[in-house]
């Protein structure tokens, strides 16, 4: 029994960390970034590698049902200096990490 629940805790602490490493971006956030950054919606769609119907379909907020896009617009632009600060008692936000 004890080691059933080891490995139940094991679980369950990799679970947190990994939900740490996924941070959701908003579609506010993404036309935030991109706007701090002076960039075009096709630049974004050029840097992250995707289509520029996927970066307005983003921004409109519709929902994509793929992660894997949401985490490339993200790394892109955190690749260029965006931070993305999460929904606390201020809200949501980006900020440049260098000015």
């Amino acid at each position: 029994m004890d080691l059933k629940w080891a490995i139940i805790a094991l679980f369950v602490a990799e679970m947190l960390r990994l939900s740490k490493v996924v941070v959701m971006i908003t579609a506010r956030q993404i036309r935030a970034a991109r706007a701090l950054l002076n960039w075009s919606q096709q630049q974004l769609a050029d840097k992250a590698i995707i289509s520029l119907n996927a970066v307005r379909r983003l921004e409109g907020g519709e929902v994509d049902s793929r992660l894997s896009t949401i985490t490339a617009v993200q790394k892109a632009l955190a690749k260029a200096g965006v931070e993305f600060l999460s929904a606390g008692d201020k809200g949501e936000g980006v900020r440049l990490a260098k000015p």
